[in-house]
């Protein structure tokens, strides 16, 4: 099956052709908000040629409360997924722009909402659960979790990284980037995971803050008349390794970390240490952990990062053989010799995850 991913961010839209899981041809074209059916038509063309393709699989970040698994989108769907755009405002517009724009360029083929909350859906009612008012969990408030596309499939590559069975798996998933989670996947279900209602929530990431007091938003809007523009502000885009350090960039971190900047070693010692233990919560989600996986552009490239993100987990049974880590370059198997507990480093492939739901979808 030809399968034509889509990933739509807010500057840009990514296609990747993939043909019975082979990458054969790829390019990325504008905004999505300026997308043209004919640009789209064009493209798509000038990447299957006279094959076209099969279907297509949208990355969506947000399915909201109803959609817990990938859907053939008709109006009805596109008008379900309209109504839960202030879940997620950054995302969600640029998402529904791309979708239009593909579904208008290629009316006869199948395209196939792949939910990054999706993966989620199987997390446990208590720790789905915000402890609030009970007229406010009923607007929908509760942990919806990220990332999911790209936990699932690095659980699945992990399990085959590091020669172990997936059926009782206990494996924590380390997506590091420029957003970071953790998910605890038990047996290939996600049973927690540290994002929540939006993607701030848990760790440190490159801009936004991560997990803070709700009194301290409070704080800043009362004592120092912040409005809550300015807080969102503030917290999703001047926070995190930004706020920390004055850049986004965990590579500059790391350098002025090597040159002695107590301000980079303090920003890496906090992310570090969120995702320390955060891993340690994660263990608690599913009693014990078997393996830990690194993926993202962080997570798969900093060998310095994943060293201290296990430091001082030993009883956990976690560590990393220093060598392998160093060299580690793609997929790899980087556990300490003896260690009961695996440590691999995967590749991130989001998109092979959509094309796995596009075709059981279909079949």
């Amino acid at each position: 099956m030809r399968i034509l991913v889509v990933n739509t961010g807010s500057s840009s839209v990514k296609l990747r052709l993939l043909d019975g899981g082979e990458l054969t041809g790829s390019t990325d074209l504008g905004a999505p908000s300026t997308l043209d059916p004919d640009e789209v038509g064009d493209a798509v063309a000038a990447l299957a040629g006279e094959s076209g393709v099969d279907a297509a699989g949208h990355r969506v970040v947000h399915g909201g409360p109803s959609f817990t698994s990938a859907v053939v989108v008709d109006d009805k769907v596109r008008a379900e997924l309209e109504d839960v755009v202030d879940l997620a405002p950054l995302h969600l517009p640029a998402s529904l722009a791309g979708l239009d724009a593909v579904r208008a360029a290629l009316p006869s083929v199948p395209s196939v909402a792949c939910f990054d909350t999706a993966f989620h859906a199987t997390i446990p009612a208590e720790a789905a659960t915000y402890a609030l008012p009970e007229q406010w969990r009923e607007l929908g408030i509760r942990r919806y979790g990220f990332h999911g596309l790209s936990h699932a499939y690095a659980a699945r590559r992990a399990a085959e990284i590091l020669e172990l069975p997936s059926d009782g798996l206990r494996l924590v998933n380390c997506h590091l980037g420029a957003g970071a989670s953790l998910c605890a996947v038990q047996s290939g279900r996600s049973v927690d995971t540290t994002m929540g209602f939006t993607p701030l929530e848990g760790l440190v990431m490159a801009t936004r803050s991560g997990s803070v007091d709700p009194g301290l938003v409070l704080w800043l809007q009362r004592q120092h008349g912040l409005s809550a523009d300015e807080v969102f502000d503030g917290l999703e885009s001047r926070s995190g390794l930004l706020g920390l350090t004055g850049t986004a960039d965990m590579r500059e971190v790391l350098a002025r970390t090597g040159r002695g900047d107590e301000t980079a070693k303090l920003a890496f010692a906090v992310y570090t240490y969120r995702v320390r233990s955060g891993i340690a919560a994660m263990s608690a989600a599913m009693s014990g952990v078997d393996a830990v996986s690194f993926t993202g552009g962080v997570g798969e490239a900093s060998a310095a990062v994943r060293e201290g993100a296990v430091a001082g987990l030993e009883y956990l049974g976690i560590a990393v053989n220093p060598g392998q880590n160093e060299a580690a370059r793609g997929d790899a198997n980087v556990s300490a010799p003896g260690a009961p507990t695996g440590v691999a480093v995967v590749t991130a492939r989001e998109d092979l995850e959509i094309v796995r739901q596009v075709e059981n979808l279909l079949a």
